[in-house]
């Protein structure tokens, strides 16, 4: 969904007309440390997931050994 600059206008229009030029400057502040505060977090968010990443211990491979083990039993039971 692209914004142009018509449908633009048509927004901070109809934004004028609901809340007036009064509140205008409040409303755009609240907006900029609201979208402030998600990117805050979100950043945050994502170094405490790398940190947890990067703290895991690495589990070795299982080892598997090329040819199979026969199964072991006993003489007197064939």
């Amino acid at each position: 969904m692209n914004l142009g600059m018509p449908e633009i206008l048509v927004i901070l229009v109809i934004v004028l007309i609901l809340f007036g030029p009064k509140k205008l400057p409040e409303l755009a502040r609240g907006l900029g440390q609201s979208i402030r505060e998600f990117k805050k977090g979100a950043s945050e968010i994502k170094q405490e997931f790398e940190q947890a990443v990067d703290l895991e211990p690495e589990k070795p491979a299982p080892q598997q050994s090329a040819a199979p083990e026969a199964e072991k039993k006993p003489a007197g039971d064939a």
